[in-house]
């Protein structure tokens, strides 16, 4: 089969920090490997020698990515690269890619991914616009713009049950019905993040138990709910926290939307008993960086259809703690998710001290990710395109 794999980057100096282009990187030699002719249209290469590549044009900002889409280009791409599939991993753009499709006179199989939702939905059932993408009332066009992007596709592929049952409810509202298209496909885990859970025990840090949080730090993250946590947890005494500054310096068209990453980095520098580090874009230091840590801690964030820094710390062999939230009350052990600050602190504590409580989901956390494989999601996109 042969794939032509569109993504867009929203991190192009931090490549580290988009986990959209690590699922390429991840996913496209798998492919390669299960025998598919893969060329990544993106603006930085993504996969191995044996993957095409054709450089985009970075888009200035998010919402230029969701709107900005060059059919010309798509036309002239698609003839020369004649695919059986076309994979659309920004939604929106799902319209134009069929109009390019039928310019071309190509019969390719358009699927969407929906890596990211622009809402979630309220306890009662109410559907919520993603603030981050409701800059000057864009929230509800760019809700429509995803609806129209499902529409257009033969395909449309989730992270996750939860994200199945959030894409069908939302598409329904808007009267678009995706009848057999929807396809669960897992995003695949980092093969070089995976260690023998036994090993979690070996390597803890000798001056005491260090719980880490490895998520951007957008306020739609649900970041002030942690820096709030971090406090009480600072206060217990008996854990320290690593907080992941995983984007260092960004540019000023993306901290003019949004500064709160800037603004909570800060705030959680400034507290006792919290550390916040770089891995500097590097891979091998996050490794070294989550190693040395006892545990980790989910995002408070409410319409989080799967989570890559929490399938790099369960991979690592480290117990996640989480409120009860999508996708993360789906995946991670009953067990080790919260609903209140105190029983996050007590599920922090316990990690911290007791071993064969450790011990156990250390495992569990670890043998959570073994259907990530990236030979398996492989097979299982190459069933969805088919």
């Amino acid at each position: 089969m042969r794939v032509l794999y569109l993504l867009n980057i929203s991190n192009p100096d931090r490549l580290s920090a988009d986990s959209g282009w690590i699922f390429a990187d991840l996913l496209a030699p798998a492919l390669a490997d299960a025998g598919s002719e893969v060329t990544v249209a993106a603006p930085a290469a993504a996969g191995d020698a044996r993957c095409g590549f054709h450089r985009t044009k970075v888009p200035g900002t998010k919402y230029r990515a969701r709107f900005s889409t060059d059919v010309e280009e798509l036309v002239a791409l698609i003839r020369a690269e004649r695919p059986d599939a076309v994979v659309a991993n920004q939604i929106e753009e799902a319209p134009a890619i069929r109009t390019a499709l039928l310019e071309a006179g190509s019969a390719a199989v358009l699927a969407g991914y929906c890596h990211y939702l622009p809402f979630s939905f309220a306890e009662g059932g109410q559907l919520m616009l993603d603030p981050s993408v409701n800059d000057a009332g864009l929230g509800r066009p760019v809700l429509l713009a995803f609806a129209a992007g499902l529409a257009a596709c033969d395909r449309v592929m989730v992270h996750s049950v939860t994200a199945a049952s959030w894409v069908s409810a939302a598409a329904a509202r808007v009267t678009v019905d995706l009848g057999e298209k929807l396809r669960v496909v897992p995003a695949p885990r980092d093969e070089r993040l995976v260690r023998d859970p036994a090993a979690a025990a070996r390597c803890e840090n000798s001056a005491g138990a260090v719980g880490v949080y490895n998520h951007r730090l957008y306020a739609h993250y649900g970041t002030q709910q942690f820096v709030d946590l971090a406090r009480d947890l600072a206060a217990s005494g008996t854990v320290r926290l690593r907080v992941m500054d995983l984007f260092g310096k960004r540019r000023a068209e993306r901290t003019g939307l949004d500064d709160s990453p800037e603004k909570m980095r800060d705030q959680l520098a400034a507290m006792p008993h919290v550390q916040v580090v770089s891995d500097r874009g590097d891979r091998v230091r996050y490794k070294n960086l989550l190693a040395g840590a006892r545990f980790g801690i989910a995002p408070f964030r409410p319409g989080c259809p799967w989570s890559m820094s929490v399938i790099d710390c369960q991979g690592m062999g480290l117990p996640v703690i989480s409120p009860r939230l999508g996708w993360l009350a789906e995946h991670i052990d009953p067990d080790l998710c919260f609903t209140t600050p105190a029983e996050a602190v007590d599920l922090a504590e316990r990690l911290a001290v007791d071993d064969e409580f450790h011990a156990l989901h250390a495992k569990r956390a670890h043998a959570s990710t073994a259907e990530f494989a990236p030979a398996l999601v492989a097979a299982r996109y190459l069933e969805a395109l088919s």
